[in-house]
């Protein structure tokens, strides 16, 4: 599988990212969904990651600027032809290793309390994410989770030193 920035235009792309966004909309109310829709995507402090399969898009997951050694997991979608692939896993650690190698030495994502985002929370749990409090401009919400992981030293070491520009998509 190959895996490489996008820069939202491509059908299949924007299909799965529609069916991202309505399935969430099922799962809790409009002011306490964050997932971003395409414009927020298209963000200037995002860089948006897919990964294909071939010709297949198999998911997608995006790194969002918080500051310079502070970075956030946002819309991270496995398609469901490609569910318990692996895919999720590929995903998280390469949007890990991106904000590794781009200096940050905290990333944190915000999830779902819902029995629906339990395969997400253990997912994350075994990449080494724990519990903690809202981050950014998130507020405590019970339809909200919030987890963080370190990551190495090597990255708050240099975190000051690196220039963020958003990867040209492929």
């Amino acid at each position: 599988m190959d895996i490489r920035t996008d820069n939202l235009e491509s059908p299949a792309v924007l299909a799965l990212l529609r069916e991202h966004l309505d399935s969430l909309a099922l799962t809790a109310p409009t002011e306490s969904r964050h997932a971003l829709d395409l414009s927020g995507l298209r963000s200037s402090d995002i860089t948006f990651w897919c990964i294909w399969d071939g010709q297949d898009l198999a998911g997608f997951g995006a790194l969002k600027h918080l500051n310079e050694s502070h970075a956030e997991v946002k819309s991270m979608r496995t398609a469901a032809s490609h569910l318990r692939r692996g895919v999720g896993s590929m995903v998280l650690q390469h949007l890990i290793r991106e904000a590794t190698a781009l200096g940050y030495s905290r990333l944190s994502l915000e999830t779902g309390s819902m029995n629906f985002f339990e395969p997400a929370r253990r997912l994350y749990a075994s990449f080494g994410f724990e519990f903690c409090a809202p981050f950014g401009g998130y507020k405590p919400d019970p339809n909200s989770l919030f987890m963080t992981k370190q990551l190495n030293e090597l990255a708050s070491s240099t975190s000051s030193k690196r220039m963020r520009e958003k990867p040209r998509a492929a």
